[in-house]
């Protein structure tokens, strides 16, 4: 699977999505500009030494990078209305978060609405940590590959 963050901006989420990531078999690929830099000791402390095992990729672009990708892709959201569970996920998909402050942009949701799922929360709540969202789609899409590591 493929985690690409959007833009983030707490670099201990960032950590523990790495590390998430490792233990998975997951490639991380984060687009910039980031609200932290890839060396802050945050952000290293909370991957621990996870990071050496994880496929790391910088984005300049996602608006050109889905464009141009073979590859399936989903968007996160807290206000979609389709449940991340009604994905039938593939191992090469992409699983799309946005920042921790801004989410993502309106440009995509009026380019793919189709594209954006949501895990169900109570009305009164804003959202989940972004750590955790990515969490729970992840071992999802893992469940639906039988946990196989490609």
């Amino acid at each position: 699977m493929n985690i690409l963050l959007f833009q983030p901006q707490i670099p201990q989420n960032t950590g523990n999505i790495v590390r998430t990531c490792a233990v998975t078999g997951s490639k991380l690929f984060l687009v910039k500009p980031l609200g932290f830099s890839v060396t802050n000791r945050s952000l290293k402390r909370a991957g621990l030494d996870y990071w050496e095992g994880v496929e790391v990729h910088f984005v300049d672009d996602l608006n050109d990078f889905l464009e141009n990708s073979e590859s399936r892709f989903f968007f996160y959201s807290s206000h979609a209305k389709k449940a991340y569970t009604e994905v039938d996920y593939e191992p090469e998909d992409f699983l799309i978060f946005g920042s921790e402050t801004s989410g993502l942009p309106q440009t995509f949701w009026e380019k793919w609405p189709e594209h954006f799922y949501t895990i169900p929360k109570r009305k009164e709540t804003r959202c989940l940590n972004l750590a955790n969202a990515v969490s729970i789609v992840l071992y999802e899409a893992w469940r639906q590959q039988k946990f196989v590591i490609i």
